[in-house]
């Protein structure tokens, strides 16, 4: 059965991939990407997604956003774009629902302080660490290591990586190396990400009352979404004229998404995935709303991110990291025997940065505790 049958020529197919790290026999009942999507939802990393901080602290509201349910809501976004534009969108979810799976408890304050940490022993990347994650460390076949997805999935994946990290990679990292383009997928999902991310971080922000819609007023793109909603439903309040304001938001960026790409991607002539690689970046927004969303962001950084009560809990998130880390780097027989590599500090460093970053907050939070509490057991 062919299940990309649909596809653009530009698109990435089963049949075209560059495969897998080990062979396997094709799959009868369905196509190469939704193996990889259907792998990565049974995987552990991405349960353990439910509790990890997008910006809020699991334990600070059961309505804020989680890494899993951000990776859910981008695979979303990703799927209806990439429907519009004629990409695999089996292979748009994959990559969306994996790109966080290597992020650290605590968000990016989390991740800064491992990369700290390790300074002298190559450093933390989270995508670098979601690709070992798929490729290495989750334990579910007995043939391999890891989820032997296919390459287009770990190359969108991989969105960001050093140039001294991408020569060590091989094929996966030498676009970084020939400043080449991943496919079409791999570009929609990045800016998914972006759009799902800057627009429901406003939803949480309001929910905590950190930002206020005062505050947004003076981002002119959401000024000018919420006075439509106000003309077009006079009167509204609450959560419903919020939710009403960002849903037109998102499909604001999402259009101008589809569009510009559909432009570029027409004036490229693309007729090939090879071609993508060689062309310039296709998946982008216009000039205009790429202004527009960086207003946006620069409000969340000042507004929310930097917020005192944000930094309150980085803080001391970024504590719990430091310390859980000196303390297992000083006495690795603390760790699970798993984890325990006796005579090479530089991999067990490495090993550290796994169980660290495989962590939820809570576990991290009680790990940190059990460490350093003599009530805790």
């Amino acid at each position: 059965m062919n299940f990309e049958a649909h596809l653009a020529p530009y698109a990435a197919r089963s049949a075209a991939s560059r495969g897998r790290r080990f062979s396997e026999a094709a799959p009868a009942s369905r196509s190469e990407f939704q193996r990889d999507r259907d792998r990565i939802i049974h995987s552990t990393a991405f349960r353990r997604l439910e509790y990890k901080t997008q910006v809020f602290v699991n334990h600070e509201g059961d309505l804020f956003r989680t890494r899993l349910t951000h990776s859910i809501e981008v695979a979303q976004i990703a799927r209806s774009i990439a429907r519009n534009l004629r990409l695999n969108e089996d292979l748009v979810e994959a990559i969306s629902l994996a790109h966080d799976l290597g992020h650290t408890p605590f968000g990016h304050a989390g991740q800064d302080a491992l990369n700290a940490c390790m300074k002298d022993y190559g450093g933390f990347e989270h995508n670098l660490q979601s690709l070992r994650v798929v490729d290495e460390l989750e334990e579910h076949y007995g043939a391999f290591d890891g989820l032997n997805l296919m390459f287009e999935t770990r190359e969108g994946i991989l969105k960001h990586c050093s140039l001294s990290n991408a020569a060590k990679l091989g094929d996966i990292g030498r676009r970084f190396i020939e400043r080449k383009q991943p496919s079409l997928e791999a570009q929609l999902a990045n800016l998914a990400d972006e759009i799902a991310y800057n627009n429901h971080d406003i939803d949480d922000g309001l929910r905590s009352g950190l930002i206020t819609t005062t505050q947004l007023d003076e981002v002119d793109f959401y000024a000018r979404h919420r006075s439509e909603v106000a003309r077009a439903y006079p009167g509204i309040t609450g959560r419903r004229a919020i939710h009403e304001t960002i849903r037109r938001m998102i499909n604001a960026l999402a259009v101008d998404l589809i569009q510009t790409s559909q432009s570029h991607i027409r004036d490229a002539g693309v007729q090939s995935i090879d071609e993508v690689r060689n062309a310039e970046p296709l998946i982008t927004f216009s000039r205009e709303m790429r202004g527009e969303a960086l207003q946006l962001k620069r409000f969340l950084r000042e507004n929310l991110y930097h917020h005192y009560l944000v930094n309150r809990m980085t803080s001391k998130a970024r504590r719990i990291i430091r310390e859980l880390f000196d303390a297992f780097m000083q006495e690795p027989r603390l760790l699970p025997p798993d984890y325990q590599i006796p005579g090479n500090e530089h991999a067990q460093a490495r090993k550290v940065a796994d169980y660290i970053a495989g962590m939820t907050d809570r576990y991290a939070m009680r790990e940190h505790r059990r460490l350093f509490f003599i009530d805790e057991s």
